[in-house]
């Protein structure tokens, strides 16, 4: 049930019984118990209640035992593309994921967007990164203002190790930011659980939007 909301999304608890394989009465019980533990917390709206991940702490932490756990055996081809498809693009809460994200945070970081925390403004505890001026121009560029983004009580930007590509991509309020524009433009669409699928054009647009200034 955690990893079904790893991806940032707010689920029923009959849609997290079906993730898990398990009759609805066992899911509410577990899932009392991760409420009265600080793992999820309830949104209700009228008189449906969804779930979701209390925070991108929580997620980090998910990713990181993802990392350590022993990979599933894959029992069918309709597995093998389902695991492929993780691998090159999925949400970690809120931020992209995957070969893409890896991809992304490796272009934002070579072409000067961030700067090491230390060596420009201050950020947020737990920023590893803080935002250059070619960042600003870039995330407007985007569609973004960075206002919002730099206000954010959470870090701008961090290392987060991916668990398919042993190799970090970005978390944090920018990522964040980003990741919701790309959706929002459809040059990612969400697919099943924490799946995003690339528009055929999403390659060439990234690459005017991170040409050099």
């Amino acid at each position: 049930m955690l990893a079904a909301l790893a991806g940032g999304r707010a689920l029923p608890a009959t849609d997290l019984a079906r993730h898990a394989r398990i009759k609805p009465a066992a899911a509410t019980a577990h899932l009392h118990r991760l409420i009265d533990g600080g793992l999820v917390r309830v949104r209700v709206q009228g008189r449906h209640r969804y779930h979701e991940i209390a925070g991108p702490e929580v997620a980090a932490v998910l990713e990181a035992m993802a990392r350590i756990a022993p990979p599933a055996p894959v029992r069918s081809l309709r597995q093998d593309r389902a695991n492929r498809a993780i691998a090159e693009a999925r949400t970690c809460y809120d931020h992209l994921a995957g070969r893409l994200g890896v991809e992304l945070a490796d272009r934002i970081l070579g072409n000067g967007l961030l700067s090491p925390a230390g060596t420009g403004q201050p950020g947020p505890a737990g920023t590893s990164h803080v935002l250059t001026d070619a960042g600003r121009a870039k995330l407007t560029e985007l569609g973004i203002d960075p206002g919002p983004v730099l206000r954010s009580r959470r870090a701008l930007a961090r290392p987060c190790l991916d668990w398919t590509q042993r190799r970090p991509h970005l978390a944090g309020a920018m990522p964040a930011a980003i990741t919701a524009r790309l959706i929002d433009l459809r040059l990612l669409t969400r697919t099943a659980g924490r799946g995003l699928r690339p528009a055929p054009h999403y390659q060439a647009r990234i690459d005017s939007w991170l040409r050099p200034l």
